[in-house]
């Protein structure tokens, strides 16, 4: 048996981050991983899938200013963007990662961590030697999510990407079918086009990012068609079929239509990996998200915590980081008898994001649909970024909108959205305005730089009358 303070289980940018705040306090940590330490968004989803889209938007980026469009006169240099994205997955190596771990004095235990009582966790390792953990202080469960695979007939066994796929083949199928229309269903469709790869999106809905402004969607799904993508509403599957041992994959749709690909990456949102992580101990459900109070301690668990994806709250990284300073410090704070400094009240409606498309769409807050459902008086305003001076200097032909929803009562901003080109910059400004509740009396005096596309915050200020 192994005794340390905090044991933490999962090894990504939040466990890390939890032992990391929990040694700075004086505790001793440990974090039980089971693949490569840094976690999915380190080598399966937010840098390589950053990596194969930037090259794509550079290329265009570039075509987009004259001057430089006449200057462009190749394509993609395909070998090279992959290589690329290798070195930031560190060729699928963690050694730099477990350094990390090691000059910040955190333990490392290589294998599967389930809960087996109270502070203890088992775990089992490559070779199936099985190491008992106890925690004087607490446990941590970090784990994150898996990509979910709805339950369709022949799906699974046309054995179809994920993002891990997605994020790490090594070659461009010629033709990708791609099942969802969130993030990571048009982040991919978007890579791979500019790849090369003829690429087809069934969209169950009938619009395009129906949770963010209407005008998000309309204008990624104006791009994505002129770029190519065949995009396809309200296309719910019936079944799937692959011919033979890596053949075409083919999608039936229930309204009689087909869909063939060369590969088909099923992008269908994210669930819980907590099917075996021993809940039932503590008399959870296995494979639910994981109930936790704003400290992020689990609901009626004194000695248990759950941060990032694997509590549900916000499926983010940079909000999983961020709970997990608000769960190490808590974990610190009540070793000594004392109560948290502060909580984690930005998981609730002042949650910043961006989706890396072209054009990106950067967003904090709410939207103004969702601020009405709460029963607040809102406004909205709405300008066209292309308008603005900044913009139009970034790129001939500047196509985006920004908008802004104002709680009419406490003359705050509650949300931001902004979808242009290179627009994910101007989100953390949103992010501060809204979680500080900063009165737009006062935003007025936050004078954007010329000419920059900050400058939409005074044209967004003026239009709402100020």
């Amino acid at each position: 048996m192994q005794t340390v303070d905090v044991v933490v289980v999962g090894a990504g940018p939040t466990g890390e981050n939890v032992a990391g705040r929990a040694v700075a306090g004086g505790l001793t940590a440990l974090v039980v991983e089971a693949e490569l330490v840094g976690g999915e968004c380190s080598y399966w989803a937010c840098m390589p899938s950053k990596a194969l889209l930037r090259p794509v938007h550079a290329l265009r980026a570039a075509r987009r200013v004259a001057g430089t469009r006449e200057a462009v006169t190749g394509e993609l240099d395909v070998a090279a963007v992959l290589a690329r994205r290798d070195s930031f997955v560190s060729q699928m190596d963690d050694s730099g990662q477990v350094a990390w771990l090691d000059g910040a004095g955190i333990g490392l235990l290589r294998g599967h961590g389930r809960l087996v009582g109270e502070r203890r966790v088992d775990v089992t390792g490559p070779d199936g030697t099985v190491v008992e953990v106890e925690a004087r202080v607490a446990v941590v469960l970090a784990t994150g999510t898996t990509a979910a695979v709805p339950d369709v007939p022949g799906l699974r066994d046309a054995r179809p990407w994920t993002s891990r796929e997605a994020t790490s083949s090594s070659r461009v199928p010629g033709r990708l079918v791609v099942l969802g229309a969130g993030v990571v269903g048009l982040e991919m469709a978007q890579a791979w086009r500019g790849l090369g790869s003829e690429v087809v999106v069934l969209d169950r809905g009938e619009r395009l990012l129906p949770r963010q402004e209407r005008f998000a969607g309309e204008l990624v799904e104006q791009q994505l068609l002129e770029d190519g993508v065949d995009v396809r509403h309200g296309a719910a599957v019936a079944r799937v079929e692959r011919d033979g041992d890596g053949g075409p994959v083919t999608v039936h749709l229930e309204d009689g239509s087909t869909v063939t690909g060369d590969e088909l990456l099923v992008a269908a949102g994210r669930r819980p990996a907590t099917g075996d992580l021993g809940l039932e101990v503590v008399g959870l459900e296995p494979g639910a998200s994981v109930p936790v109070d704003d400290s992020l301690r689990v609901t009626g668990v004194d000695w248990l915590y759950a941060a990032g994806d694997v509590d549900g709250r916000a499926l983010l990284t940079h909000q999983g980081k961020y709970q997990a300073r608000v769960c190490g410090d808590a974990v610190v704070a009540r070793s000594r008898g004392e109560e948290p400094a502060y909580l984690a009240e930005a998981d609730e409606a002042m949650v910043p994001q961006v989706m890396f498309t072209d054009p990106e769409v950067a967003s904090v807050g709410l939207t103004g649909a969702q601020a009405a459902e709460r029963g607040l008086r809102v406004r909205t305003v709405e300008h066209d970024l292309g308008a603005v001076a900044g913009a139009s200097l970034h790129a001939d032909g500047y196509r985006g909108r920004a908008c802004m929803v104002v709680d009419e009562d406490r003359g705050v901003v509650v949300g931001a959205t902004f979808v242009g080109q290179d627009v994910a910059d101007l989100l953390h400004s949103a992010t501060v305005a809204v979680v500080g509740e900063v009165p737009l009396r006062r935003l007025r005096h936050a004078v954007p730089s010329y000419p920059t596309m900050s400058e939409v915050w005074l044209r967004l200020l003026e239009d709402y009358g100020l």
